[in-house]
């Protein structure tokens, strides 16, 4: 790792504003990182003459005195984002060489605030998926090894390129999609920063859809701070996306080391969950420490409804998919194969351009909206979404300003580990999902190493639109907790 690809992308932008380096060099010595680690496969395409080009005009404009809030700062997207003229695919082999003549809204922000694109991460196909094994494209291998071992490990799902590029020093931020925990899981699995906003806080509008009411956009970074930096430039109102609030974005970074000294920060009993492994109760209970010796007051708190989350998201969500996914029928675009009649070419399609978990998520939500059964499940899932929501709502009634609870239920699991088990895979989001249920912001620290020497995070859920006390008390973990860095094999 270079020193450049080494720097965080606060120290990188005072860089840039010194003229230590140029922009350009910045941008250069991140695509030399990321052709140098391919075996990640975090990448499924880089943009090197792009990058060029964009890092050229940052330089410009930092000699001019012109410099934006994130000028010359070299990133990774999400295969999820909608780039202008650069192939956008979610990873699906359905939408082949899909190029789009639009930006998404977050993208779009960021280049207006300077961003330069280093290239499209990887992910699982259209979001589905807890481990990055779903891709068309292969699955990312995580740049973490248990000690003393080689096996190839998960980064976690579904935004598993962005958390090993932001990881492995391969960008110095990255973007990516949480429909579940698919933002906060690969952050805690791969020893970085993810942050899932409150429903709104960023658009949808141009982020291939899974399950529209649950969808949301949101940083990876390797600190705290940055992922502030980047979450104030990719948020935002939009007059595209009707469920984008319309509210000023506060500035984010001014939150980070700021007093948590009085706040409320409740325990829910129901996160300690049967099985939990003894590494996992013991770090919930540091960071417990940590924020006490802060300021913080702890209090016990109940989410009786916690346990219905799971089975309820798992009834909502492949619900949405099924009606998203209806529109790639091999008639405007991507994948097409032919068939006896039109009929004949929508199975054919759909048959060879989705891989097995999008096909049986979709087969799962048609079945629950189907007549007879979209009472018995998919209206009644939403009933318990309400009351899950409603757990929330009067905790933070009661004085609660936010909420600390482990990330994932495990570390990272071997590539292969658990693929022909969906429950198994399906039960990684099992502290995530509340969230995304219920719309309200999450962040993912590093909090500790399991014994094999792997990346564990903790959770901080927040009040909606409150992004700002997630990010003071984040870093109150990070700086009790330290940085963690993957030694380099690859």
């Amino acid at each position: 790792m270079s020193e450049l690809t080494s720097l965080t992308l606060a120290e990188a932008r005072d860089g840039l504003a010194k003229k230590s380096f140029s922009a350009a060099e910045l941008a250069q010595a991140h695509l030399a990182a990321i052709e140098k680690a391919r075996a990640l496969n975090a990448y499924v395409l880089e943009t090197a003459e792009q990058a060029a080009e964009m890092a050229k005009a940052s330089d410009a404009r930092i000699g001019k005195g012109e410099a934006r809030p994130l000028e010359g700062i070299p990133i990774a997207v999400k295969d999820m984002f909608c780039t202008k003229g650069v192939r956008t695919t979610a990873c699906s082999h359905i939408l082949d060489n899909f190029v789009p003549t639009y930006d998404s809204t977050v993208t779009a922000n960021l280049w207006r605030d300077g961003a330069v694109l280093l290239g499209k991460t990887n992910n699982d196909e259209f979001a589905m998926g807890s481990s990055n094994e779903t891709s068309f494209y292969g699955p990312v291998i995580s740049p973490w090894r248990r000690k003393g071992a080689n096996t190839p490990l998960v980064t976690g799902g579904s935004s598993g390129g962005s958390a090993a590029a932001v990881a492995a020093h391969l960008c110095l931020g990255a973007t990516g999609t949480d429909t579940g925990g698919s933002i906060r899981q690969p952050a805690a699995f791969t020893g970085t920063v993810g942050m899932k906003p409150t429903y709104g806080r960023c658009s949808r509008w141009g982020i291939v859809a899974f399950a529209s009411s649950l969808d949301q956009a949101g940083p990876f970074a390797r600190s705290v701070r940055d992922t502030a930096i980047l979450l104030r430039s990719m948020a935002g109102p939009d007059d595209k996306d009707a469920t984008c609030v319309d509210r000023p974005v506060p500035d984010y970074e001014a939150a980070v080391g700021k007093s948590v000294k009085g706040l409320r920060i409740g325990i829910p009993k129901e996160y300690r969950v049967d099985g939990m492994p003894a590494e996992i109760e013991e770090l919930w209970r540091q960071g417990r420490e940590w924020l006490k010796a802060a300021g913080a007051e702890l209090v016990d708190i109940s989410l009786p409804h916690s346990k219905y989350a799971l089975p309820a998201y798992y009834i909502v969500c492949p619900a949405e998919a099924s009606s998203n996914l209806a529109r790639y029928d091999g008639v405007r675009y991507g994948l097409r194969v032919p068939g006896r009649d039109i009929t004949g070419l929508y199975e054919a399609t759909r048959g060879q351009g989705f891989g097995k978990e999008v096909r049986r998520r979709v087969m799962i939500g048609t079945y629950v909206l189907s007549a007879g059964y979209y009472d018995a499940y998919y209206l009644r899932a939403q009933k318990v979404r309400t009351l899950i929501k409603r757990d929330f709502e009067q905790a933070f009634d009661a004085g609660i300003h936010a909420m600390l609870t482990p990330a994932t239920p495990t570390a990272a699991f071997g590539i292969g580990e658990k693929g022909d088990d969906p429950i198994a895979m399906y039960l990684n989001d099992v502290f995530t999902v509340t969230v995304n249920m219920a719309g309200l912001p999450g962040i993912a620290v590093p909090a500790g190493l399991d014994a094999q020497g792997l990346p564990l995070g903790l959770q901080l859920i927040g009040r909606p639109f409150d992004e700002e006390t997630l990010f003071s008390l984040a870093e109150v973990i990070e700086q009790a907790a330290g940085k963690f860095v993957p030694e380099r094999w690859w």
